[in-house]
């Protein structure tokens, strides 16, 4: 057995009293306030500067705390958050196509296979709507209506029209809104703002998070920083599969060095596999390009009937093509959620189906919508992602279709958190992707933008106070103490041990083997067996890190391989712990995909009799230790998650 379970200890998720509609109001009426005159005397910190962390820091500024932002980038609107192209969820029923709160919240928990917090789903819909209105008015440029309107387009997982976008690059035009609001307070002094900083390690005073250590990362220089609460918006962990649609320097070290602290990491395991990406076309690869999802309200999906078809797309007769998404699921077609259309792929290339140089893709077709609304119509949709798709592959996908292939993308599971966004410890909160609230077991296209918005300009600003409030006056917080002084000692150990080996292997040669392990054993699908392997081979590969690998020495400038390889050591002890909770989750539920737990024809089987719970993971010298949150739906019923 690779863990224990803890029946004893029962998450509190604190979710307030009442009707699902009024959770959320019922919160803010009674949440302990701090008067204006007094908010100048409380320090928060920040950690990451996407939309989540961007947005909290100034709107916690804006109500008159003091905020410190930590970043790795040369600026804090080089986040992440830049990458997403299709578009934000908002329930506006602009359409008038039947949408309403409860309908985005209903889709949602399904799309997760009800395996998320019904009032965290419910208030994640209700806060929407207020979110485009604030775009707009900080200008960011949405897509419109000849007639004025705001546009909208669906995603995967619905039979509605509530997607804003702005083209294909929506992240970068809500990072922007929300970066222009953090520089704002930067000018007014109320933001410090630390670019080309890490944080390294997080620092408790008697059980309670008072602040980090960081790395600045051109001068190698070490410092403390104290704070009266600690927030982690760093994102995701997506980049553990090594090729993934997600940057280089995005990593989960730290929520890893949050947990090594004592914070629970909630569904690790539960990471999502985009089906629209580029495909692998070498070994020379270090990312995968992300394609919109929104490409699939327009673009048919299929492959050769024959198996190893070497005709170009276009002599390929229609008798000849398996529009599979449309064939198996017809009520939702090719806007099947993520984990369905990913698996769907694999399925399709593994029977021998797949296309391209490697075969290792399927088709986006695009002929029928050209010839139905005509390219102008199409390109005014998507064109600078078709630009996108020519210059990185040559090919015109306006003439023939592009290749697609599924790709590592987004984790839903990350730190544990309550309805208020606060970990297990106290004083720490997580925001965004770096928290597990939101989505379940598979996250709906469109959702992540809407979540790093909502828990950064409307949640956190109203949650973190009332625990401000609740902890008393502002302690001074001595960054002599003992605490910052161990946690800084033990920082610069670990940095001058990875120098000190000395070896003969790169820090990307094992995140390229870990990554090989994780697609293949934990990835689209997983098994008992398979999952065991990986535990093993993860733990080979651990020790053979920390006597092979090789590094320049330099602590005290730059060393990007320094930086690395802090990063890939946690990745090594986060992928064992994706693959133990994958191996304890004995059922199949949205992106989990259990090989054991299926249909005769594939889909998912669900067990809400034994799992109907967040695996939460704390940390022993004994190994993981598993505490239970069961899952109450008063409001809703689990019902078969079927998309046909």
């Amino acid at each position: 057995m690779y863990f224990s379970t803890d029946e004893k200890q029962i998450p509190k998720s604190k979710v307030p009293p009442g009707e699902l509609k009024d959770k959320w109001s019922n919160f803010k009426n009674q949440a302990k306030l701090i008067s204006p005159n007094n908010r100048k005397n409380y320090n928060v910190i920040i950690v990451g500067t996407g939309l989540s962390g961007a947005s909290a820091a100034a709107s916690l500024a804006e109500l008159g705390y003091n905020v410190s932002v930590f970043c790795f980038q040369d600026s804090p609107r080089r986040a992440h958050s830049v990458a997403a192209q299709g578009g934000v969820n908002a329930m506006k029923n602009y359409k008038n196509d039947g949408d309403s709160i409860y309908r985005m919240f209903y889709d949602t928990l399904k799309g997760g296979d009800f395996r998320a917090r019904e009032a965290n789903v419910y208030r994640l819909a209700e806060c929407s709507a207020n979110l485009i209105d604030q775009a707009v008015a900080q200008g960011v440029p949405f897509a419109r209506e000849y007639s004025g309107y705001l546009s909208n387009r669906s995603f995967g997982g619905v039979q509605v029209s509530r997607t804003f976008y702005a083209r294909g690059q929506t992240g970068q035009q809500l990072l922007l809104g929300a970066y222009q609001a953090l520089m704002r307070q930067v000018k007014a002094k109320k933001i410090t703002s630390y670019t080309r900083h890490e944080m390294l390690d997080l620092v408790l005073i008697n059980g309670v998070a008072k602040g980090i250590i960081a790395r600045n990362l051109d001068t190698g220089e070490i410092t403390r920083h104290t704070a009266n609460a600690v927030v982690l918006a760093t994102g995701g962990f997506g980049k553990i599969y090594y090729l993934s649609t997600l940057a280089m320097g995005c990593n989960g070290s730290a929520i890893w060095r949050a947990h090594k602290k004592g914070a629970w990491v909630a569904s690790p395991s539960w990471t999502q596999i985009h089906p629209t990406c580029l495909p692998q076309s070498g070994a020379y690869q270090s990312k995968l390009t992300l394609m919109s999802e929104s490409l699939r309200n327009d673009g048919r999906i299929w492959v050769p009937l024959s198996k190893n078809e070497n005709r170009k797309a276009g002599d390929i007769p229609e008798e000849d093509r398996d529009y599979y998404l449309e064939r198996r699921y017809p009520s939702f077609g090719n806007l099947a959620p993520r984990d369905i259309a990913s698996r769907a792929a694999k399925e399709r290339v593994d029977a021998g189906h797949g296309v391209g140089t490697l075969k290792n893709a399927v088709y986006l077709d695009f002929k029928d919508a050209i010839a139905k609304q005509g390219k102008e119509t199409i390109a005014k949709k998507y064109g600078n992602l078709f630009d996108m798709y020519q210059k990185i592959t040559g090919i015109n996908a306006y003439n023939e279709p592009m290749k697609i292939s599924p790709a590592a993308h987004f984790s839903m599971g990350g730190l544990w958190v309550d309805y208020e966004l606060s970990t297990n410890i106290p004083g720490l909160f997580a925001i965004g992707e770096a928290n597990f609230a939101d989505h379940g077991a598979n996250r709906l296209g469109a959702n992540s933008l809407l979540q790093a918005c909502v828990d950064g300009y409307y949640i956190l600003p109203q949650t973190l106070p009332h625990y401000l409030a609740q902890s008393g006056k502002p302690d001074h917080i001595n960054s002599e103490d003992p605490a910052f002084v161990e946690s800084e000692f033990a920082v610069k150990k670990q940095l001058e041990e990875f120098g000190k080996i000395n070896g003969h292997k790169t820090v990307d040669f094992y995140h390229r083997e870990l990554g090989k392990i994780l697609y293949d054993k934990c990835g689209l699908s997983r098994s008992e067996k398979g999952l065991t392997t990986a535990i093993e081979a993860i733990k080979n590969l651990r020790n053979s890190f920390y006597s092979e690998l090789k590094i320049p020495k330099i602590t005290d400038g730059i060393n990007e391989e320094l930086e690395k390889a802090g990063r890939v050591a946690d990745y090594l002890e986060i992928a064992e712990l994706m693959c133990i909770d994958a191996l304890s989750r004995e059922e199949s539920c949205g992106a989990h995909f259990r090989t054991e737990h299926q249909t005769s024809d594939g889909e998912a089987i669900r067990d809400d009799k034994a799992f109907n719970f967040i695996s939460c993971w704390q940390q022993s010298d004994h190994g993981p230790v598993l505490i239970k949150e069961t899952l109450d739906f008063e409001f809703t019923k689990p019902t078969e998650r079927s998309y046909k």
